[in-house]
């Protein structure tokens, strides 16, 4: 029996246990048929165990609010959170060949290559901050079979070029947002070994050269923005390559509002503009939310998935976190439709989840504040005092 549950203004549709996702049944099915777990936390307790902390009520800011969102959706007290992990999908862009970025398609692979090797920057920020990183290959037009600490489930080597048509068939939607929910969402794996417990914090993050555009394109169809709005200069195009990628944009775009408005279709738009990565992590999110976790978003291009999966799974939004703003216009754009305030600003732009590392940290300390923090009454301190007599510290 499902339930509304209000939290952070919106309500939740929920069950009464995690769903364990299955995938004998379509893939799409699986998703119409996904809602998140329940809460485990009540609003109104939290909330009340928050103000009565040994400090003034909102004193701490943006991370009380964060606190009520990890206590509502972890409970109350949440877990220590020592097991997080950042997922990486990679998968090649046919649009890549209209020379939209920086950097010429076979960097995806090379740098695959560098998170085996653990050289990579989230490689280096996931270690400093003690969280796993898991790294998926979901469509690399390239043979990664020789690289140790890949995760080999490619749906196909990459997409065809989003300017000249369909990036990818229905199926290969599916079956990419299948794979992100059965990698981040628990159970057996696709060899039906059983795993380990999963982390209750993930964050979702992506590499492929050419993303971006396919970014700008679905939070354009979604969101319903110019292209002008959600155009970047994603690894540092120039202008002229800023121009080709406004250009490219714009088209897809055109094709695919001409006969209907996309932004009821998230599946559709993925279609027709996505990416293999991009529709893998907007599984992912939805996966992890089904089984209870917590999920912080990325930079632009995964909080583009995370409008697909918004619009797939209503009720995921209070199960994410915004880690930081990018620099990328379109990420504000993206931000703005899923109603998230990102937690930093540091002006970057590179993905591959590195946001979600540095914000693994920031999540900790919230729960650490319900976990471990005493209470006016455990303390013996005084609470304010009543009337009009009460001054600040």
């Amino acid at each position: 029996m499902l339930a509304a549950v209000p939290f952070g203004g919106l309500h939740i549709c929920c069950c009464p246990e995690p769903i364990v996702n299955t995938f004998a049944a379509s893939p799409q099915s699986v998703i119409a048929r996904t809602v998140v777990a329940t809460p485990r936390g009540d609003p109104a307790a939290v909330q009340a165990h928050l103000d009565a902390l040994t400090k003034p009520p909102g004193s701490l800011g943006r991370l009380e609010k964060l606190a009520l969102q990890v206590g509502v959706v972890l409970g109350d007290p949440p877990p220590p959170l020592e097991d997080a992990v950042v997922f990486v999908f990679a998968a090649d862009h046919g649009v890549a060949v209209q020379g939209v970025s920086a950097y010429p398609a076979e960097v995806t692979a090379q740098m695959c290559a560098n998170f085996s090797g653990g050289g990579a920057a989230i490689n280096v920020l996931t270690r400093a901050c003690g969280a796993g990183v898991r790294v998926v290959d979901v469509g690399v037009a390239a043979d990664l079979a020789g690289l140790a600490g890949i995760e080999h489930r490619k749906v196909r080597a990459g997409t065809d070029d989003l300017s000249a048509g369909p990036a990818m068939t229905a199926s290969e939607v599916e079956e990419a947002l299948a794979l992100g929910m059965e990698v981040a969402g628990g159970g057996a794996g696709s060899t039906g070994a059983a795993r380990p417990p999963d982390p209750c914090l993930v964050g979702v993050g992506e590499m492929g050269i050419g993303n971006t555009t396919a970014a700008a394109a679905v939070t354009a169809c979604l969101a319903g923005a110019a292209a002008r709005e959600v155009v970047g200069r994603g690894t540092g195009v120039d202008e002229g390559g800023l121009a080709r990628k406004r250009d490219v944009v714009e088209r897809a775009v055109a094709r695919v509002v001409r006969d209907e408005d996309p932004r009821g279709d998230a599946a559709a738009v993925l279609r027709q503009v996505g990416g293999l990565e991009i529709a893998a992590m907007s599984g992912a999110m939805i996966g992890a939310a089904a089984r209870g976790a917590l999920v912080l978003v990325d930079g632009f291009i995964s909080s583009a998935a995370a409008l697909a999966a918004c619009r797939l799974c209503p009720g995921l939004p209070p199960y994410l976190v915004a880690s930081h703003r990018s620099t990328e216009p379109g990420h504000a754009v993206a931000l703005d439709a899923l109603g998230l305030v990102p937690l930093l600003d540091l002006d970057m732009r590179l993905g591959e989840g590195t946001g979600c590392a540095l914000a693994i940290p920031v999540v900790r300390a919230a729960g650490a504040l319900l976990r471990e923090m005493a209470t006016f009454e455990s303390a013996g301190v005084s609470g304010p005092n009543e009337g009009p007599s009460r001054v600040g510290s």
